[in-house]
């Protein structure tokens, strides 16, 4: 009966390290929605609260490294089970980054809270942030519960996000043109759209550390 306590602390330590990682995913994927709320219906509130929780991130993005390389110290894992580790540790890092960038967005938002955006333009940066939003959901879950055709996926969905953020900065250099007045502001947008394309960066990389977690092969760019 003895022999069994090794295993059952194992498989409870290990599945610590899952809760744990879900936990901060559900945290960075709800601070990036309300980051991109803050596009439309600009609330100083939840601004603030975005940014705390980027910090909250930070912390927990710290502890479960801590509690990883003491899973690898204590259990010594082999095999795939030190892949999930060692990978959970690099996803970590990704989604720390995530939730600055999120801080990073509502940080601006403000900044085009008052500025008169032309529907399309605004229309096609909330779709982007929807867009990201899914593949952020699509790769921590592809991860979390080894999912090697959604982690494949990924590549694809960056492809579009590519050319939203194309045809974003397209018409917001029209833009400019047309409104003077307020090019500050609108260069704004720009750097929006460019922090929503880092953070679906973010999202492919979490897929492709996935993929070579289940087949240790380098996923092809």
């Amino acid at each position: 009966m003895d022999k069994e306590y090794p295993r059952i602390s194992f498989k409870n330590r290990i599945n610590n390290v899952k809760d744990e990682a879900e936990k901060m995913g559900q945290m960075v994927m709800e601070t990036h929605r309300n980051a991109i709320t803050l596009l439309n219906d600009y609330d100083e509130k939840i601004a603030d609260e975005v940014v705390e929780k980027s910090k909250e991130i930070d912390q927990a993005a710290f502890d479960l490294e801590r509690r990883c390389i003491k899973f690898i110290a204590v259990e010594q894992p082999v095999a795939g089970d030190l892949m999930f580790i060692e990978s959970t540790i690099r996803v970590s890092s990704h989604m720390k980054r995530i939730g600055y960038l999120a801080a990073n967005i509502a940080d601006l938002s403000v900044l085009i809270k008052d500025v008169s955006v032309p529907d399309k333009l605004m229309e096609d940066l909330q779709y982007m942030a929807d867009y990201v939003q899914m593949m952020l959901s699509k790769g921590f879950y592809a991860f979390l519960n080894q999912n090697l055709d959604t982690a494949k996926e990924l590549r694809n969905d960056d492809d579009k996000v590519d050319d939203l953020f194309d045809s974003i900065l397209e018409q917001v250099t029209d833009n400019m043109f047309e409104d003077k007045e307020n090019i500050n502001q609108t260069i704004n947008l720009i750097f929006i759209a460019r922090f929503l394309e880092r953070i679906a960066d973010r999202a492919v990389d979490i897929g492709r550390r996935t993929i070579f977690m289940m087949t240790f092969k380098k996923p092809k760019n």
